[in-house]
């Protein structure tokens, strides 16, 4: 199995006692989600399945990738690592249960949560980019779940350009 974790590109602050799943993305924002939607689509296999947080920032993340998604409530902010994994069929001591490739698209902590938790770091989260991928490849091994890292990238490094660095 694949899994390709995409956070949000850079959205607007909420305003105090605004509600979070409603910030939008910032002209910022909107360029890095352009230009990884752009390399997302010539490397994502034709069959993917997007699976997406109903906030509004994360909706804007993957539209320029033009592909079906779905919604799913367990990709809200303020959801646990434990809960992405029930949602993925991931198996603890036997890995996904998934065949194929999974892009998905929510927020930190718990997409970092993710990403150590199954990279094995002795960090209990990783800082995951704004508008950033991951890209993780699980396999079994000698009837073991291993999970290696193909690549990650950031907006800022896409088509050759460091503009947005900030």
């Amino acid at each position: 199995m694949d899994l390709i974790l995409w956070r949000h590109a850079e959205a607007e602050v909420a305003p105090e006692g605004g509600d979070d799943l409603s910030r939008a993305l910032t002209k910022k924002g909107e360029r890095q989600a352009a230009r990884m939607a752009k390399w997302l689509d010539r490397h994502l296999p034709e069959g993917a399945r997007v699976l997406v947080s109903p906030s509004v920032r994360t909706q804007q993340t993957v539209a320029p990738l033009g592909r079906k998604f779905k919604l799913r409530d367990e990709l809200v902010p303020e959801t646990s690592m434990d809960d992405v994994l029930t949602l993925l069929k991931w198996d603890p001591l036997t890995g996904p249960q998934l065949k194929g490739s999974v892009l998905l698209v929510g927020h930190q902590p718990y997409l970092g949560q993710l990403v150590a938790r199954l990279l094995g770091m002795r960090e209990a989260v990783c800082s995951v980019r704004k508008g950033g991928v991951w890209w993780l490849r699980t396999r079994i091994r000698d009837g073991q779940p291993q999970t290696v890292l193909l690549t990650v990238t950031c907006p800022e490094f896409i088509l050759g350009s460091l503009d947005d660095r900030s």
